[in-house]
């Protein structure tokens, strides 16, 4: 079937609009039954804006913007109903929906690319960055391999990677996740498409290297005249980037309109939710809000003042002296280092009783070899590391193991911390008979179970496995395996930086109720500024291994010693 007709009435009213989404249905198939992720989805793209979709995960977002893509796993995938209208620039009025693959192939990369969430995945990682952004231009007959190589080249400047040539001949995994993003963006912008479909495309990246993103697709918009569909769910990206937005709940279009609009005078109570979730920059409240509390018309005890119980006159609980961590960079052919990678530098500083101690900066300033060489899950290349009065750092292993349950670790991605074909109860389970918790299996079970419990889990959820469960679940499992060993200091390893605002928002306001319930002591890690400032009783900033500045919370946010530190500050997404 062909799949051009005769512009639309609704099209023809309004000729700037470029791409119009009507009644929109989808879902998948799931254990034999079919779930529809998206419901009646309506909204419209005009030419030059930035449309935004903004929600939790699962509320549809990216199965509206493979729909449009027409990307939707067939064997599991369908779509039901609706509309997909493009404005093709040679054929007129285009119905997606309609077109057949070989039509779709050729629209797909030329006229409309997507940039997709994860660019480790999308990327092929057996073959070079250049390499894969030629194939796209090849493919769309955008001149010969010649001039498609100094295309890619000019791509490359233009989205401002450093050094081009090297990135050319580069692999994927040898660049960060902001140069990686960078290349995906490229690829997408190869063939100056009408549309580009951004799909979290600054989930997890550091602040500063979110905003440099931002910046990027801004200005490659404003140079190229493109219309972006710009996919998300955190408020404050939405509010810097779009025009237009439109706020998705299980896969239902709430409210649309004028970013302003929404942000100023969100009329339903969802938006609301999502604004109040995040973290305040002028205040730290006690508790943060959650979507559940306003969606049930519950008050939340937000105004009152989060308070500090930490006394600073006391011994210091852990004390980290003069510390360094290298890397080993390269070897002589007899195996004898030559070269080192300083990623902690002579970092000394303290940790009181009941204190949560934040730890900033960008991807790769030594925020996680920090809190693994203070843990001695990586070895350090020298200085001391105390706790309550013992030099952990020099300790033999018999005797470091015998320590252990008294500190333990929350990592960053849940789902790779935990084993795929292990239960969540034996999961948890096996640290504690490793280092004799309770008596037997029994005792053991049944304290699991309380924490499932208390972290805000079910008894059921004992037996079930770490891929039935959403990122929130899985990130409130690790922390009741953590306490299952009844530790006294945790170290908090970017445990919320891919959560949405949220998962987020409940998760931070676990971690602070089990401080106070069980007497923990906290460093926080992470790269947003905004969580750290909240949860923090005092914050070390970090920038290429060494310590910034270190001091109270609110002190450095509001009067910064260091231009890095304001650095940060000024890119923290503002609502």
């Amino acid at each position: 079937m062909s799949c051009i007709f005769v512009l639309s009435k609704e099209m023809n009213q309004g000729m700037d609009t470029l791409l119009s989404v009507s009644g929109l249905s989808a879902g998948f198939n799931v254990d034999g039954e079919f779930v529809q992720a998206v419901d009646d989805v309506q909204f419209d793209l005009m030419s030059g804006e930035t449309f935004a979709l903004v929600g939790e995960s699962g509320s549809g977002k990216s199965v509206t913007a493979l729909s449009v893509m027409r990307l939707l796993s067939r064997s599991a995938g369908r779509i039901l109903s609706g509309e997909i209208l493009f404005r093709h620039p040679g054929k007129g009025c285009v119905d997606l929906l309609k077109c057949t693959d070989q039509e779709m192939q050729l629209i797909r990369g030329r006229h409309v690319s997507m940039v997709f969430q994860e660019p480790m995945t999308s990327l092929n990682p057996v073959k070079r960055c250049g390499q894969q952004v030629i194939e796209s231009l090849l493919w769309h007959r955008q001149g010969d391999k010649k001039h498609a190589e100094s295309r890619v080249l000019e791509l490359f400047q233009e989205v401002k990677l450093p050094d081009p040539k090297r990135v050319y001949r580069a692999w994927p995994h040898e660049l960060s996740g902001g140069q990686k993003q960078r290349v995906m963006i490229a690829m997408a912008m190869a063939c100056n498409p009408s549309i580009l479909i951004a799909d979290e495309p600054t989930t997890a990246l550091d602040v500063t290297v979110q905003k440099s993103i931002l910046e990027l697709i801004r200005k490659l918009q404003e140079t190229h005249g493109t219309s972006v569909l710009f996919i998300s769910h955190d408020l404050g990206v939405v509010r810097q980037i779009a025009d237009r937005a439109a706020v998705m709940r299980n896969g239902i279009i709430l409210e649309q309109g004028r970013v302003d609009d929404l942000f100023l005078k969100p009329k339903h109570p969802y938006t609301k939710a999502l604004i109040a979730c995040r973290p305040p920059l002028d205040s730290r409240p006690e508790r943060l809000a959650v979507v559940e509390d306003f969606l049930n018309e519950r008050k939340t005890a937000t105004s009152v003042a989060k308070t500090s119980a930490v006394d600073y006159e006391k011994k210091p609980l852990l004390e980290v002296k003069n510390l360094r961590s290298w890397y080993v960079t390269g070897k002589s052919i007899w195996g004898k280092p030559l070269n080192h990678f300083k990623a902690v530098e002579d970092i000394s500083f303290s940790v009181y009783k009941g204190e949560t101690l934040g730890l900033v900066g960008e991807s790769g300033c030594g925020k996680t070899t920090l809190g693994r060489s203070i843990m001695r899950l990586i070895e350090p290349h020298s200085g001391m590391v105390i706790y309550k009065g013992k030099d952990i750092s020099r300790l033999r292993a018999s005797e470091l193991r015998k320590l252990r349950p008294k500190f333990q670790i929350i990592f960053q991605d849940p789902y790779a911390s935990l084993t795929p074909g292990i239960s969540v109860g034996n999961a948890i389970m096996e640290p504690m008979r490793v280092h004799g918790i309770l008596k037997n299996k029994k005792e053991r079970k049944q304290r699991i179970i309380e924490l499932l419990l208390r972290v805000g889990l079910e008894e059921k959820h004992y037996d079930r496995y770490p891929h039935e469960f959403s990122g929130g679940q899985r990130q409130r499992i690790c922390i009741a395996r953590a306490l299952a060993l009844d530790p006294e200091f945790l170290i908090c390893d970017e445990s919320v930086s891919a959560l949405d605002v949220s998962v987020q928002a409940q998760v931070l306001n676990l971690l602070n109720d089990l401080k106070k319930e069980f007497g923990l002591t906290f460093i926080f890690i992470s790269h947003d500024l905004s969580v750290v400032k909240y949860m923090s009783d005092r914050i070390i900033v970090m920038k290429n291994g060494q310590m910034e500045e270190i001091n109270e919370a609110d002190a450095l946010y509001l009067n910064p010693e260091s231009d890095y530190t304001q650095k940060l500050i000024d890119a923290i997404p503002s609502l």
